[in-house]
């Protein structure tokens, strides 16, 4: 499921505001030090690494274009188990790409032009200067204010800065131009970078018409701003056009791509459950809750992270219940969310929610120049099982019956429920004499097949399908085991 990351400290993120680098200078001691520090949080909080041969393959793919860069040898490329479309670079040239955008793309060479572009940051130094001017910034007075707890800090949102990093227009330039020199060096067609941001449009647009998830956090900021997508994607076609090589000219790759991406899993690993638009549903923990109107939520092994109006953030996670039962695991909760920060606890009730015995706590936490509400929910599933929500609020917020909606909507899911939560993977099927995109599509497994069909095979239109031609599908694997 998927959106956010771990707190980060303002003097690792102050390294490194120098002039951009020379292509092919050594990546510096401290920002390796940063990165490797960094690989295990952003993995925790973004889905963890997806394992197999796409992950050797992206990595491969990712080395070519650090070589392009002079930087052979020095980064770290890794395929994040999550379905969010997106990639990032972290000082230290760890560069991350998701396995949803990993499923967008259409060739070896779009992938590549990703990675590319990412190298681009990195030889740029984008990343160390846009985290200086990102800190702090999603819940002002909390943000700023909540100092003494690493979990108040990563609800504030300091943590998700990398992941949703904006970058000005002049390093996304520089990033652009730079990734289209190391697609020509690396022997593949410099136009696939123009190709990766048509691709990514389309995926926004289809987010937005299908309801999807927010269509802003579904996309790598690069593609969507900074300047403005189309005129992105013009540059990028001049500058390819500036290389004197012709569209085609060099290898696209499209079957190395497609001979990879079969069977990867597309949308949520049923291993970290299943967001179901306000929904989130777990078929092996057998558990579900659904958020009220407003509220996003984002999966992650670690946690469910959830956001609402008015700067509403939280999460929900789960533990072993200790020897003292809900109260206990209730009062550990709290010694570790708010940790040495000053807070009044103003009310523990406990309540019994759809059949589970439950702990509701509101706390005021101190904060400059005021208090910010704090509320968590406690629950035992029983088996020794515990789970929660954490859910901090603005000072002005007036959330609370929507915070109550959430916990009151915890509940277990039935074995009938958890059987029917499937998950989806990525076929690679050859177009047969008669095939159209029509009947094609009628294999997939969305509630609008035909447009994810068009997606991830980058078309547009009604151009005919060739026979032998192969294509993407996505459709259901085996269900999850129900316990």
């Amino acid at each position: 499921m998927r959106r956010t990351v771990a707190a980060v400290a303002c003097a690792a993120l102050l390294h490194g505001c120098g002039g951009p680098a020379e292509e092919g200078t050594r990546i510096s001691d401290a920002d390796r030090a940063y990165g490797e520090q960094q690989h295990t949080v952003l993995l925790a909080e973004f889905g963890g690494a997806y394992a197999g041969d796409e992950a050797r393959y992206l990595a491969a793919i990712g080395e070519r274009m650090a070589a392009a860069a002079g930087l052979e040898g020095q980064c770290r490329f890794t395929l994040v188990n999550s379905d969010v479309v997106n990639a990032f670079a972290v000082p230290g040239c760890y560069i991350y790409l998701t396995r949803g955008l990993f499923a967008t793309v259409t060739s070896e060479a779009e992938l590549a032009s990703v990675l590319g572009h990412e190298v681009g940051h990195i030889v740029g130094q984008h990343s160390q200067r846009q985290q200086r001017r990102s800190l702090w910034r999603r819940l002002g007075v909390v943000a700023v204010s909540l100092t003494g707890s690493e979990r108040l800090t990563r609800l504030a949102g300091q943590a998700a800065q990398l992941f949703t990093l904006r970058y000005s227009r002049s390093q996304e330039h520089q990033a652009d131009d730079l990734g289209v020199r190391y697609l020509q060096r690396a022997g593949y067609d410099v136009f696939a970078a123009a190709d990766m941001l048509r691709a990514l449009r389309r995926h926004e647009l289809f987010m937005a018409a299908t309801n999807g998830r927010d269509a802003a956090r579904s996309i790598p900021e690069w593609a969507s701003s900074h300047p403005l997508a189309e005129q992105r994607v013009a540059r990028m076609t001049e500058a390819a056009r500036e290389s004197g090589l012709a569209d085609d000219e060099q290898p696209e790759r499209e079957e190395p791509y497609l001979a990879e991406v079969d069977g990867l899993i597309y949308g949520d690993d049923p291993e970290q459950g299943f967001v179901l638009g306000r929904r989130f549903a777990h078929p092996v923990m057998r558990i579900a809750f659904e958020a009220p109107p407003g509220f996003s939520l984002t999966n992650s092994p670690r946690a469910i992270r959830l956001n609402g109006p008015n700067g509403i953030a939280g999460e929900f996670g789960g533990g072993r219940l200790p020897a003292g039962g809900l109260d206990a695991y209730a009062q550990a909760l709290l010694a570790q969310t708010i940790g040495d920060t000053p807070a009044e606890l103003e009310s523990a009730d406990p309540a019994m929610i759809n059949g589970l015995p439950a702990i509701f706590l509101r706390i005021r936490v101190a904060v400059e120049g005021g208090t910010v509400p704090l509320s968590l929910a406690v629950y035992d599933m029983g088996a020794g099982e515990a789970y929660h929500f954490i859910v901090a609020s603005p000072p002005a917020d007036g959330g609370a019956a929507a915070v109550l909606a959430l916990f009151r909507s915890f509940r277990r899911l039935s074995a009938e429920e958890a059987a029917a939560l499937r998950p989806r993977v990525i076929r690679t099927v050859a177009v047969n004499p008669g095939d159209t995109a029509d009947t094609l599509a009628r294999r997939m497994a969305d509630r609008a097949p035909r447009a994810l069909f068009d997606l991830i095979n980058g078309r547009s239109g009604d151009t005919p399908l060739r026979p032998g031609q192969r294509v993407k599908l996505v459709t259901y694997g085996e269900a999850g085991p129900a316990r």
